[in-house]
């Protein structure tokens, strides 16, 4: 299971041509049918007559925010634990629901939502509706499954952030951006968090999030709406609503007011590296569509401007990147670069405090922002070609903006942002706000070992 699945990560195949640089496009909107059942649950089907295959997503509101306090990655820990055993499932089973068929099965989990996606061909729907109101409803939350996933999940954050030379900047940078909201704390969690952690936390946890009122069926491709209908109705129509209401925490992130530094250290940092943080709205605000191509002006690609100016110009840098980290409450950007050597960390700041503000200040070429905005404009068009993609488009649509039919206007967002509007939105939330400078450098007891 990867946790932080891309929301991009489909692959253009060699038939998906690049969009004409000025040309406006248009797509369709998604032929979608949407209806609660009486447990809560949330239903849209997104028919594709003629489809193969079919994708069944099931996505639960509940991510990285809402793990307890001092029980960080308890969503992560359940991204995995739902491919356990059932009532009448046994461990492992969607591996063979899916793989054995030829189709294939995945989940993530982020800050507001866990998403478990599966993908086969269409005469086998049925089966995969089942399979996923069986683990809605009668999910084993044992202490053998605990214990193993729990271990799997450790394995992973070491792997991912412990083993990299960077990973531990990287998962710190939300804990310093944030300054109350609970996206401070990143989704992966700690071990020892996880350390922690009882079976009854978890079992309590279960209980609290993974029921139908806080989940969204999505089922893209090749179906009968009036088979959908009564297949879902027969499946999850039974699963009980919990008499509890959902604690649904709202935090209202406060204005950062003054620059601060903070100076963290690794036990293995080849190179020193620098991140520069800064507030940033919400996923669903209006500054969103032009913050993402100032993302992709800045480091999307060998041809970007950080890159450009860092890595081959100044050769200040190794790596240099732009990261827009925007949720559904609150948001964060953050520039970061890994110095090259011999390089310090205060010529490495000012030439990416200069790049960026050069990006908002200075005349920006058509040509170059035809170019990323092309890029950004061929994922989505290409995505909206596969069941997989267009379930996945609906979900985030209402995660970022609590309405599914707002996956139909991304295209019709991205296509409106002008060069006016990415130098607005850097100047509002880069050029005039506080920042957080994070240099990041081996720690000194590490640098005495290496030298005896």
């Amino acid at each position: 299971m990867n946790t932080l699945l891309s929301r991009r990560s489909l692959c253009l195949g060699a038939a998906a041509l690049p969009l004409a640089a000025h040309a406006q496009v248009a797509l369709p909107p998604l032929a979608m049918s949407e209806r609660t059942l009486a447990n809560g649950l949330q239903v849209i089907g997104l028919p594709l007559p003629g489809a193969g295959n079919v994708s069944v997503q099931v996505w639960y509101r509940v991510g990285g925010k809402d793990d307890p306090p001092r029980r960080s990655g308890f969503a992560h820990l359940f991204e995995h634990i739902m491919f356990k055993r059932t009532k009448n499932l046994p461990n492992e089973a969607f591996d063979r629901l899916t793989e054995d068929v030829g189709g294939n099965n995945n989940a993530f989990t982020a800050a507001d939502v866990t998403a478990y996606l599966n993908e086969v061909p269409a005469n086998h729907l049925e089966r995969l509706l089942w399979a996923e109101a069986e683990r809605m409803g009668s999910l084993q939350v044992d202490q053998a499954n605990f214990d193993s996933e729990r271990d799997v999940v450790k394995e992973e954050l070491r792997e991912r952030v412990l083993a990299d030379p960077y990973g531990s900047l990287m998962n710190a940078l939300p804990g310093l951006g944030y300054l109350r909201h609970p996206y401070r704390r990143p989704p992966i969690g700690s071990i020892e968090d996880l350390d922690a952690a009882t079976l009854a936390d978890v079992q309590r946890f279960h209980a609290t999030w993974y029921r139908p009122d806080n989940a969204v069926l999505i089922v893209a491709g090749g179906f009968d709406p009036a088979d959908l209908t009564r297949w879902v109705d027969r499946h999850f129509g039974p699963l009980r609503r919990p008499a509890e209401p959902l604690p649904r925490l709202k935090v209202a992130e406060p204005r950062r007011t003054e620059s601060r530094r903070v100076a963290l250290t690794g036990p293995a940092v080849p190179l020193p590296a620098l991140a520069i943080l800064w507030q940033g709205p919400r996923a669903g605000a209006a500054d969103a569509p032009a913050l993402q191509v100032a993302s992709a002006l800045l480091s999307s690609g060998d041809s970007s401007r950080l890159n450009e100016a860092l890595v081959y110009r100044a050769q200040v840098a190794q790596s240099a990147g732009f990261w827009t980290d925007l949720n559904a409450e609150a948001g964060m950007l953050a520039a970061y670069a890994v110095a090259a050597s011999g390089q310090s960390l205060a010529k490495l700041e000012a030439a990416m405090l200069a790049e960026i503000r050069r990006l908002a200040q200075r005349l920006i070429p058509q040509d170059e922002l035809d170019k990323v905005r092309t890029q950004l404009l061929t994922s989505v068009v290409a995505s909206r070609q596969t069941p997989g993609g267009q379930a996945e488009g609906v979900g985030w649509a209402l995660v970022n903006y609590g309405d599914a039919r707002q996956a139909d206007g991304e295209i019709a967002r991205l296509q409106a942002v002008t060069a006016a509007d990415v130098q607005r939105v850097l100047r509002r939330h880069v050029l005039e706000r506080p920042t957080v400078t994070v240099s990041y450098t081996q720690a000194r007891s590490a640098r005495k070992e290496g030298k005896t």
